[in-house]
């Protein structure tokens, strides 16, 4: 794996394809599918990676001595601080703790957060925030919702509560709309050390947090719905958001937004380094990418989740000139390898 020449305003602008990509597909399934489904996904990405990060995660942060409350509020306001997601603390004691996330809301940013019903942010806090407890090994932890964004309340906010007693499975997220947040007190909250969490590491922390929301969902999506139907939400997701956000890209990572086919590859290769992916220099209008690393070592890979990243840059190329044509080889396998990607213009 290697950055390559890449900097601090190149992975914000992988994040950001990636944070639009994630949001789109939630959407893609809630038009084209239904809302249980898009709930359903949502469920599945966010326990995944719940069940993959958050006890690792509590350990790096220096957060699993704590009260589990207070392990809990703190794991979310640092996590998501960390991801460049603004989230506000607010202990009370050792056995509630809460956590707000104000507007606007980043994971559905802009315009998005009009297209997630209820069911969606409610499932995010099933997968996530209402397994806490069971993770701890706490039975009496749980999570009391008081405000979501989504709802047209001011944030998505609620409180870790350790209660007197065990609770059963549908106890553990709760929803209690007359109580509302305290102010958020920064000299109350924990902080990152400096010297440890420089700039350059933060803005690369926050690509790779982006990603990880997409490397979760792809394989789940192929779960859901099956290499054809799952592989095609992928793929037409892709187009859009890389149509959507193909200039935007290309001029944060310092590439021509339009041109011909040569342009194109130059704005791949900045890309696939952005994102962290070794290249291997082919021709001037091919690139060859060494290994998709955002889909390295993940157990349920399916070669149909690579349509997620040909839709994307489908619709990067279809932004940057519509007369062109991509022509990709990929060996995948069990794992996502190597891909050759060869830009072609129009024949005249």
């Amino acid at each position: 794996m290697t950055d390559g020449r890449a900097g601090v305003t190149e992975w914000r602008a992988v994040a950001d394809l990636h944070h639009a990509y994630f949001t789109g597909l939630i959407i893609s399934v809630v038009t084209r599918r239904s809302v249980g489904e898009a709930a359903e996904l949502v469920f599945r990405v966010f326990r995944r990676q719940h069940l993959e990060r958050f006890l690792p995660g509590l350990a790096k942060l220096g957060l699993s001595a704590l009260p589990p409350a207070v392990a809990a509020a703190q794991y979310h306001y640092l996590s998501n601080w960390i991801g460049g997601v603004h989230v506000e603390y607010m202990p009370e004691n050792d056995r509630k703790a809460w956590i707000r996330y104000p507007p606007p809301r980043w994971i559905w940013s802009g315009t998005a957060i009009c297209a997630i019903p209820t069911e969606v942010s409610r499932a995010m806090l099933r997968g996530w925030h209402a397994h806490n407890g069971v993770s701890l090994g706490n039975p009496r932890l749980g999570f009391v919702c008081t405000k979501q964004a989504v709802d047209g309340q001011d944030g998505l906010e609620g409180f870790y509560c350790e209660y007197d007693r065990d609770l059963a499975p549908d106890e553990r997220l709760v929803f209690a709309r007359h109580l509302e947040a305290p102010d958020f007190d920064p000299a109350r909250a924990p902080v990152l050390p400096a010297d440890t969490w420089p700039v350059e590491r933060l803005a690369r922390a926050h690509r790779d947090y982006a990603m990880e929301y997409v490397r979760t969902a792809l394989p789940i999506m192929i779960g859901l719905f099956g290499p054809d139907e799952g592989g095609h939400l992928l793929r037409i997701t892709g187009r859009l958001i890389g149509m959507q956000y193909g200039a935007q890209t290309a001029a944060a990572l310092g590439a021509a937004s339009h041109g011909g086919a040569a342009g194109f590859a130059d704005l791949l290769r900045r890309f696939f380094r952005a994102a962290g992916d070794e290249i291997v220099e082919r021709s001037e209008t091919t690139v060859e990418q060494a290994q998709w690393r955002l889909m390295r070592d993940v157990a349920d890979f399916h070669p149909a989740c690579r349509l997620a990243l040909s839709g994307l840059i489908e619709g990067m190329l279809a932004a940057h000139g519509r007369h062109m044509t991509l022509g990709v080889s990929a060996d995948d396998g069990a794992t996502a390898g190597r891909a050759v990607w060869e830009v072609q213009s129009p024949r005249r």
